[in-house]
């Protein structure tokens, strides 16, 4: 199922398209987590930082995530709008890497997400205060009361802190395990976006 055939990744002209064949194929196959994506980004030492989230969207507009924009993560990007991402799917020996300017997703579809979530999470969203010291799991328990008590009766509101973050990449790249580590690479670049892309095989 891992084997790269002209057919499903040589004679792919974009990358998105490819992208979509690929995770369709993770959400069926990988057992839990198909969207868990390792993002990087760098302090401001120039030393970087990587983490787990969630891909929430992706599409020739770029590929969406969503945090605390008061955390780690958050502050980082903010002081450096650019960031790497891989996602790896074992049962498929496949994986894809991206990297690229970071822009913020519109309010609009931040609130639009944010209210699809479970009301838990939603409730820990407000709750957390994300990559800060926390004294206690007790303090922690004692917010997620609070705002649950707050929010018993009305809806959620997005935490004005909490953002979408939207990678637009400039690199993409498709790997897929081969026999003897003779792995397929196929490499999408362009100069911009907007841009054509220009193709390329890797050696392994």
């Amino acid at each position: 199922m891992n084997e790269l055939t002209p057919g499903d990744l040589g004679d792919a002209s974009e990358p998105f398209t490819l992208f979509a064949s690929w995770y369709a194929a993770a959400q069926k196959s990988e057992p839990e987590y198909p969207d868990a994506m390792a993002l990087a980004t760098v302090d401001g030492d120039g030393l970087p930082n990587v983490r787990m989230v969630l891909l929430k969207s992706a599409d020739p507009s770029g590929f969406v995530f969503y945090s605390n924009a008061e955390s780690a993560k958050g502050t980082e990007l903010d002081a450096n709008m650019k960031a790497a991402a891989v996602l790896y799917w074992k049962s498929l020996r496949r994986q894809v890497r991206l990297r690229g300017p970071v822009s913020r997703v519109a309010d609009e579809e931040a609130d639009a997400y944010f209210a699809s979530r479970p009301l838990q999470s939603r409730i820990g969203a407000w709750a957390s205060k994300q990559s800060r010291p926390l004294e206690s799991r007790f303090a922690l328990e004692a917010a997620v009361a609070k705002y649950a008590a707050q929010f018993a009766f009305g809806v959620v509101p997005r935490p004005p802190c909490w953002v979408g973050y939207r990678i637009v990449p400039l690199y993409l790249e498709f790997w897929s395990e081969g026999a003897f580590r003779l792995h397929d690479r196929l490499v999408f670049r362009r100069a911009a976006a907007g841009e054509p892309w220009m193709k390329e095989r890797l050696y392994p």
